[in-house]
């Protein structure tokens, strides 16, 4: 797809920070097995990916707004654009060596994601789309959902939480109702990359709850572009404010959603 200048310009950021972000890769396996570990290097690997992602994108659009995971919210000139980026969405995929981690971009612009770019730089696929423009993978391959319409065969992802979050009594409830129903739940650890393996029909439907909007901001805009329904966890939630998220192809939507707000 020929995408516009702001396409251009998030896709060449996040193949820039994706560069950087590959060779800290290569080292924190070589970390792995050091008594040391890896936690420190990978934080210094994040906020170096951050920064060029800031430099790019804010250097090319200097009045746009800024928010992102390390460095918070900064408003800009321009109060009706700003940038939503996540340099290392995946992080514990890539502390331990894991090759499934992205760098996930997307543009708002009057409080609508207008652009989104999910890069997943271990595998070189760039998952891209823009409002009303379709959702695409790489140079040419159009996304659309997976087709497949009876819950018995459809594949799901969700992420399960940890350490301090709240909500593992629900999500634990919601794999009880789910599992029986479905051919499957995979946690990959990484928010931007299970939406848009949905857009790629990878999975029928995700979700998930406690998440961050530079986690998801890119990935949505995907998902919906390539035909996927997306509300929040709960009726009348926006994801993008809550933080919690349901999405699905339009066959599998009303029942996987019954089952998971059934909680």
């Amino acid at each position: 797809m020929q995408g516009s200048a702001n396409l251009n310009i998030m896709m060449k950021a996040a193949r820039k920070a994706a560069r950087s972000l590959v060779k800290d890769f290569r080292e924190v396996e070589n970390l792995q097995v050091s008594m040391k570990g890896a936690g420190d290097f990978v934080s210094r690997a994040d906020l170096a990916a951050e920064k060029i992602l800031r430099d790019e994108l804010r250097g090319a659009r200097p009045t746009y707004g800024w928010v992102a995971e390390e460095s918070g919210e900064e408003p800009g000139e321009d109060p009706t654009r700003r940038w939503i980026v996540d340099p290392l969405d995946g992080t514990t995929n890539f502390l331990h060596g894991l090759p499934h981690w992205a760098v996930s971009i997307a543009l708002e612009h009057k409080g609508q994601i207008v652009a989104g770019v999910v890069y997943d730089a271990a595998k070189d696929e760039m998952f891209y789309a823009e409002r009303g423009a379709g959702a695409w993978l790489n140079d040419s391959k159009r996304l659309r959902v997976s087709g497949r319409a009876r819950m018995v065969e459809a594949v799901f992802a969700t992420g399960v939480p940890f350490a301090a979050k709240r909500t593992l009594p629900a999500t634990l409830k919601d794999f009880a109702r789910l599992m029986p129903e479905c051919a499957g739940v995979r946690r990959f650890g990484s928010a931007a990359l299970d939406l848009a393996y949905v857009a790629a029909g990878r999975y029928e439907g995700y979700w998930e709850r406690e998440l961050h909007i530079w986690d998801i901001a890119a990935g949505l805009l995907i998902a919906k572009e390539a035909g996927a329904l997306v509300e929040g966890v709960r009726v009348g939630q926006d994801p993008l404010e809550s933080g919690s998220i349901l999405c699905a192809n339009n066959a599998i939507f009303n029942g996987f959603a019954k089952i998971i707000r059934e909680g």
